[in-house]
Parts: C-alpha cells; structure tokens; sequence
C-alpha cells in the first residue's frame, strides 16, 4: 500500500485526471504510464540538446527523429515512437 507523500502525488494526478474528463481507471493508469516513461525519455534528450549547443555539433544519437519538426507536431515523442 503506497502511504505518505507518494500517495498524496498519486492522488493529486488522479484528481488531474479526473477533473479533466478522463474517469475511467484504466485509461488513468495507461495515461500514468506513458509519463513515467515518456518522462525520462524527454530528460535523455534534453541532456543531448545541452551537449550538442555547448560543443556547437549535431546531436549524436539523438531520441527523436527529425521528422517531428518536419510535420509541425509539438510532440516529439510521438514521432519516436509511431515509425
């Protein structure tokens, strides 16, 4: 059983959620899910970006593909991850 301040952060996101429109259970957690994931997966590249603009180079590897800039899309990550 989750107690304490994780509770209370879980709790506040459900809220979120809920407030939001979003009351099924399931799709709460699915949604709780992709930003666990996407989370660090953002932070990776944005670690990347820094390295590349302080050595004036391309990013090596980057996360996401390019294409994401290219259709105009605010969400990088769903480029990523729909090739």
């Amino acid at each position: 059983m989750i107690t304490g301040t994780s509770k209370t952060q879980v709790d506040n996101i459900w809220n979120a959620f809920w407030s939001g429109g979003i009351s099924n259970p399931m799709e709460v957690i699915e949604q709780m899910i992709y930003l666990l994931f996407i989370k660090p997966v953002d932070e990776l590249q944005t670690v990347k970006e820094k390295k590349a603009n302080r050595t004036k180079q391309p990013i090596e590897d980057p996360v996401f593909n390019s294409r994401a800039a290219e259709d105009g899309t605010d969400l990088l990550w769903i480029a990523a991850f729909t090739d």
